[in-house]
């Protein structure tokens, strides 16, 4: 009897994503932070630990796909965490303080511990497929959303 690999499609893609997000908001809720501020946080040291306020909002509006007034009212809630501060050099502009990244630092190692179980044994050849094949589907989704 062989078994026969499921097909790709939308259901399949979810169901991976929320078995992953469930395993990641653990780790985040033993930590007393959010998905949407954990999200936040990873954009803010993408950006190199600091990042205009309105440049941080349209990314993660952008990831997330949630309003913009949810993002800044993550941002509210970072910033009365004291996990992010207001850069003195910019004011318009937003850094991680020490906690911030520690905190990101503490979570990340944390997932990556999980991420690194879940993909453990799958073939490089394959997990280079799938990121493709997800890179066009967000791709393509992304630019439907825009003439939505």
């Amino acid at each position: 009897m062989t078994t026969t690999a499921p097909t790709v499609n939308g259901r399949a893609i979810a169901l991976a994503h929320y078995a992953g997000r469930s395993l990641a908001e653990g780790v985040l809720a033993r930590h007393g932070v959010t998905f949407h501020q954990s999200v936040t946080l990873v954009a803010v040291v993408l950006a190199g630990e600091s990042i205009g306020r309105d440049e941080l909002v349209a990314d993660v509006t952008g990831s997330l796909k949630t309003d913009e007034s949810v993002v800044r009212g993550v941002i509210e809630e970072l910033t009365a965490a004291k996990l992010l501060e207001e850069d003195p050099a910019e004011v318009s502009r937003v850094r991680l303080t020490d906690a911030g990244r520690e905190l990101y630092e503490s979570t990340s190692a944390e997932t990556a511990e999980i991420s690194a179980r879940l993909y453990a044994g799958i073939p490089a050849e394959d997990l280079a497929v799938a990121g493709r094949v997800l890179a066009l589907v967000t791709q393509r989704a992304n630019a439907e959303l825009v003439s939505a």
